[in-house]
């Protein structure tokens, strides 16, 4: 707006050309604040890119860190129970042959039968041996009577010597005859003994106490005792009362397998029982086909439930040489230097580290060497994993299989 005055002189504060300028101070006011807009907006605009752009880089440097599942190794128990495959024997097992030929005349056991020492098991007919024994006798009767007779002559013989009324000739003949006959009576007494024992083994013993497993004869049946021909297995007897269990330990833990170690044994007809027993020997020799050590488990077995010749498990509890860890098999790595595992040291740093295996125990196995208790195990470790590789470390709770729970999320 520009003031005159009308008709008159402008006034003492009137601008030289006399207008007044008020325009040009709301024009400046108006391009700064125009300005100030531009550069909120400009501002408003720019600095969230850059916070985005920022946030962006740090969050794919934190993707780029791979996320491993780690555990630590549980402490494996100090008495090892290692289960073995077992073979079941009876304490005594012996086949019953016959002695003497002939035909059997009468058995009486059967399977299944339990016997005592000394108990008859059956019968043969050996007419042939009884006439040889009736003949042997009879001979001896004989040798006897003609003993008899040059007794009494070499005794006349030494008493006509004393008054030379024979020759000392006649008396040695008489004296060697008598010797001669001594020795023949001698002969056919250990003839005729020799066929009562043949005559004796007409019946048939049981040599010690068992079980009838097997019966080959029956009545009728001719007896060959092997003269000649293979001999037939009559009876086959076990004693039942005490089992043997033989049993390959492998040779890691043949230093700890001594006599007196307890063991137990576990079938399946049997599920959820133990029969106690005891380690009693062993070959002192490792079987260089299997790399195994034979050892014997003696087992009472007076209740008869187990059998002579079946399978059975063998738990045997042998004292840990050295602290053992337990892993679950996910946490194994398989590569041509050897088993190994992964491990988080530092807090976020790799090492791939060397072990030696123990017991497979399936999901879990035992670690003999190679890890200490503090050590952080990775769980299913990826392919590519190397060591000094920088990780984000989950730790979980030890399970079989490695498929634990999340216990916590930190970077140690």
């Amino acid at each position: 707006m520009v003031d005159r005055q009308e008709g008159g002189a402008p006034g003492p504060n009137a601008p030289p050309d006399g207008v007044i300028h008020t325009g040009s101070k709301h024009g400046a006011l108006i391009a700064v604040v125009a300005l100030l807009i531009v550069a909120a907006v400009v501002i408003a605009g720019v600095v969230p890119r850059l916070k985005a752009r920022a946030a962006l880089r740090i969050t794919t440097y934190e993707n780029a860190i791979p996320t491993v599942n780690v555990i630590r190794p549980k402490m494996g128990a100090p008495q090892n129970e290692i289960v073995l495959p077992g073979n079941i024997q009876a304490f005594n097992d012996s086949p019953i042959y016959a002695r003497t030929d002939g035909y059997l005349k009468k058995w009486y056991v059967d399977i299944g039968a339990h016997v005592k020492a000394g108990q008859l098991l059956a019968e043969i007919e050996t007419p042939e041996v009884d006439q040889q024994l009736d003949q042997a006798r009879a001979d001896l009767n004989t040798a006897q009577a003609n003993l008899q007779l040059s007794k009494i002559t070499a005794e006349r013989y030494q008493g006509l010597a004393q008054s030379d009324s024979v020759s000392k000739q006649d008396v040695d003949n008489a004296t060697s005859d008598f010797a001669a006959k001594k020795a023949m009576v001698a002969s056919a007494q250990s003839n005729v003994g020799r066929l009562e024992e043949l005559q004796a083994f007409e019946k048939i013993y049981a040599p010690f106490d068992g079980v009838i497993t097997a019966r080959n004869t029956d009545i009728g049946h001719l007896i060959n005792s092997g003269a000649g021909s293979p001999a037939t297995e009559l009876f086959h007897l076990a004693a039942v009362q005490e089992l043997r269990v033989y049993v390959n330990v492998p040779q890691e833990y043949s230093a700890l397998a001594r006599p007196g170690l307890k063991a137990d044994l576990t079938l399946q007809e049997f599920p959820g029982k133990r029969f106690p027993g005891t380690l009693v020997r062993t070959a002192d020799a490792i079987d260089q086909a299997s790399r195994t050590l034979l050892v014997e488990v003696d087992v009472n077995n007076r209740t008869g439930e187990l059998l002579p010749g079946a399978y059975a498990e063998v738990h045997l509890s042998v004292p840990s040489g050295a602290p053992t860890y337990i892993l679950p098999v996910s946490a194994l790595i398989f590569r041509s230097a050897g088993l190994q595992v992964g491990t988080v040291q530092n807090g976020d740093k790799t090492k791939l580290v060397d072990i030696t295996p123990g017991r497979d125990m399936g999901n879990e196995i035992e670690v003999v060497s190679g890890l200490n208790a503090g050590d952080l195990v990775i769980v299913n470790p990826p392919d590519s994993l190397i060591s000094g590789e920088t990780v984000r470390a989950v730790q979980q709770s030890a399970s079989p299989g490695g498929t634990g729970s999340s216990a916590s999320s930190n970077q140690e």
